[in-house]
């Protein structure tokens, strides 16, 4: 029989990046009718997120899932939250040409020095590499991960390539690697689709 772990759904991971993946787990943000859809509902839905990314094996992922108490599971899951919004704040903000607010900056500041802080300096076997989690693998360990991943998106000139879906309600962000850097959808089958019907509907209503 599966496991909780290996029933749930699959994310859709479409941004090209982690931290642009992570901002796109609060789904419909931009909707008014019904509410945005929240992906990362527990501690196990931000394991699977984390490993789904690439950003650790399925073996830890369990391991942290299984280890973790209720109130850490909220207080780490909520902590990812704040990290999202706040990296969703000056994302959206950088793609408008604003100056994003201070007070996202200040809580990306505050995520990023904690997540460098936890990592160290180790050999590992033929060259130094920073290392975030030794032995006992600490629940934070995804939120440290994702801030990492936000904090190397966000002060590159990857940012040149911050793109976001052209479905007002959507508005997914992902990085434009299109040979003529044209892309318009996060999923052309998905809201490209579904615009493009809507816009028929328009042409033809009458």
């Amino acid at each position: 029989m599966a496991s909780d772990h290996e029933k749930r759904k699959a994310f859709e991971l479409i941004g090209g990046n982690v931290a642009l993946d992570l901002v796109n787990t609060l789904d419909w943000r931009f909707r008014e009718e019904p509410p945005p859809e929240e992906l990362l509902n527990d501690y196990a839905d931000l394991a699977h997120f984390t490993e789904q990314s690439g950003l650790m094996g399925d073996a830890l992922a369990r391991r942290l899932i299984r280890n973790v108490s209720e109130s850490k599971a909220a207080q780490v899951v909520g902590a990812v939250r704040e990290l999202r919004e706040a990296a969703a704040k000056v994302l959206y903000a950088a793609l408008e040409g604003d100056d994003p607010p201070s007070s996202p900056v200040k809580a990306l500041d505050r995520f990023f020095r904690v997540a460098r802080e936890s990592q160290r300096l180790l050999w590992d076997g033929e060259k130094l590499a920073w290392e975030l989690a030794q032995p006992p693998v600490p629940p934070e360990l995804p939120l440290w991960m994702l801030s990492l991943s936000a904090a190397e998106l966000m002060t590159t000139e990857q940012m040149h390539k911050l793109r976001e879906c052209g479905n007002a309600e959507c508005r997914w962000l992902f990085l434009d690697t299109s040979k003529n850097h044209t892309r318009r959808w996060c999923e052309m089958k998905i809201c490209g689709n579904r615009m493009k019907a809507r816009r028929f509907k328009a042409q033809h209503r009458g």
